[in-house]
């Protein structure tokens, strides 16, 4: 089954944040990662209020895992931190 990567974001440096989506993209694509929802419109319901809103499909929770601790994704991380604040949770799909 498919599985979802849904992250909401409060940057506080854009310039690091940016070339954190920059590679992170690679990285996320090189594991059959798609996205759905890449900032964009929201409307916050419930919780703290993260201005960012990212959603990705991959082809199984284990592609999702397998890009997060990949080399390229950490790498790609190291740039995120300290330039947000972060939640990101994998959600695997229903049939």
């Amino acid at each position: 089954m498919s599985a979802l990567w849904i992250a909401h974001v409060t940057v506080t440096d854009e310039a690091a944040y940016g070339e954190y989506a920059k590679r992170a993209t690679g990285a996320i694509a090189d594991h059959g990662g798609v996205f759905l929802a890449r900032g964009g419109a929201y409307e916050q319901l419930e919780g703290p209020d993260r201005p960012r809103n990212v959603v990705a499909r991959f082809p199984s929770l284990q592609a999702a895992h397998d890009c997060y601790y990949s080399d390229a994704y950490q790498e790609a991380l190291g740039f995120a931190k300290g330039a947000s604040q972060r939640e990101l949770s994998i959600v695997e799909e229903i049939d």
